[in-house]
């Protein structure tokens, strides 16, 4: 059976406040005995300051400790008053008034200067000497600036376990597991909420992307977050979007494709069909007509798969230092004879300061040449066509514009799509395949550039035509 994350986010949160849950126990059950047991040191401190003046007023009366036993008994048991050694009640000096009477579990030690312990309510340590660390913990009884000796309170057994402090801490720790039970039930109520808006979005995300696994393009996810969940889901549309987009541009190619091959394609086969039958004679002008439709489809599907390659990045650019300000007049040059026959006039600028680029010269020919040819078929006789390279900040800018008839601006993104023309009536030798835009855009951006189109008609009218530019890095 396959693990939920549910039931692994929900382990997971019960285990982390079963472990906070233990170590806030622990600690306060620690911090509370601690306390408990600073309680009862305390008292047993105060209680042998409150025995200490007694004390010091027996041994003042006495001399001595002698007897100390039977006086430390008597009025410690039964609250007795304090006694000389003589067995008369002492006056004066406070004495009159019994000593106070301690917990059965604390122990009372009385050591002399000398550090020998005199007495010792546990019958314990009489008669023995006790270390300095030992009477470090006990309250000094000095008589006439003399120290008389030591008293000593000792908490006999101070085990929470073993005395009245169980049931205190035992009481704690019934109420710290009960609020620790309550808060973990709480808890995880609020976890399997809190979890539920975390997997539900997965699970419609999850069923989403199942159903485009089978090729239904059209699933998107309603995004209600605006957190990392939603986050994905718009990830997960925008994929979607692509992905539909992707496919119906494939579609949409493959019906360009074949009806781009299938109009010379019928020419040829209806010539040939003709020389068959005798109906069209099989001389040069007609066999020319056969070589013009070859030409075609060569061209197109060439184009086809130089398109195929840069797209999938595997075109492999010969790139070298390049001088545009040689490079690219001599590409204009080329078109003289076409630009004259239609009194087109050839213009070219660029900045002074130009830098060289680093750049694959045939396929960057093969962008301005396809530029400078749309422009040729689309501007009119008499028309102007200009050719700039400037310097801008790490890159170089190159433009090709004409005064033609411009392009609508709502068709200014599509002209760089395969098989997209301006003029849907223009016949393929004088509107070419389609394909030279889409070819070039490839190109630049297999050299790191961008390109874009202008068309500044339809912004003012006092300046019609197109400008299309790209740029090309300026590597130093």
């Amino acid at each position: 059976m396959r693990n939920s994350l549910l039931f692994k986010l929900l382990g997971a949160f019960l285990l982390v406040i079963v472990i906070g849950g233990l170590i806030i126990g622990f600690s306060t059950w620690q911090a509370t005995r601690s306390a408990f047991l600073l309680y009862t040191t305390r008292v047993s401190q105060t209680l042998a300051e409150t025995l200490v003046t007694p004390l010091a007023e027996y041994y003042k009366v006495n001399e001595s400790w002698n007897g100390v036993d039977l006086y430390i008994t008597a009025n410690l048991t039964l609250g007795m008053p304090m006694m000389g050694a003589a067995g008369q009640g002492a006056m004066g000096h406070g004495m009159g008034q019994g000593l106070g009477k301690p917990s059965p579990n604390q122990r009372i030690i009385l050591a002399d200067p000398g550090g020998v312990v005199v007495h010792d309510s546990a019958n314990i340590l009489t008669g023995q000497p006790l270390t300095d660390d030992q009477l470090g913990k006990g309250v000094p009884i000095s008589v006439s600036g003399q120290l008389a000796g030591t008293l000593i309170v000792v908490q006999e057994d101070a085990s929470p376990l073993a005395s009245a402090a169980a049931t205190f801490l035992l009481s704690v720790n019934r109420s710290i597991l009960v609020a620790a039970m309550t808060a973990s039930l709480i808890a995880v109520l609020l976890g399997i909420l809190l979890f539920r808006q975390i997997t539900a979005p997965l699970g419609k995300l999850k069923t989403a992307a199942g159903a485009i696994s089978r090729g239904d393009l059209s699933q998107r996810i309603r995004v209600k977050t605006n957190d990392e969940l939603g986050d994905l889901g718009l990830a997960f549309n925008h994929m979607a979007d692509d992905l539909q987009n992707a496919q119906t541009q494939r579609r949409r190619m493959i019906a360009d494709i074949a009806h781009e091959l299938r109009t010379p394609l019928t020419v040829v086969q209806a010539n040939l069909e003709g020389m068959l039958d005798g109906v069209i004679p099989a001389d040069s002008e007609h066999l020319a007509i056969l070589h013009e439709e070859s030409l075609l489809l060569n061209r197109l599907i060439s184009d086809l798969r130089l398109l195929s390659i840069a797209e999938s990045g595997e075109l492999v650019l010969e790139k070298q230092s390049t001088d545009l300000s040689r490079f690219l007049p001599g590409l204009l040059d080329k078109f003289k004879p076409a630009a004259l026959e239609k009194s087109i006039r050839l213009e070219y600028h660029q900045d002074s300061d130009l830098p060289s680029v680093i750049i694959d010269s045939d396929r960057i020919a093969q962008v301005v040449t396809n530029l400078v040819a749309n422009a040729l078929n689309y501007t009119p006789e008499k028309g102007e066509i200009k050719l700039s390279a400037s310097a801008m900040e790490n890159e170089v800018r190159v433009s090709v514009c004409d005064n033609g008839s411009g392009i609508p601006a709502g068709e200014l993104p599509l002209v760089f799509e395969r098989f997209y023309r301006v003029d849907k009536s223009r016949a393929r030798k004088s509107g070419g395949s389609g394909l030279g835009l889409a070819i070039a855009r490839q190109l630049v951006e297999a050299h790191g550039g961008h390109i874009k189109a202008d068309s500044p008609v339809y912004e003012d009218q006092s300046h019609p035509g197109t400008c299309i530019s790209f740029s090309l890095p300026n590597i130093k």
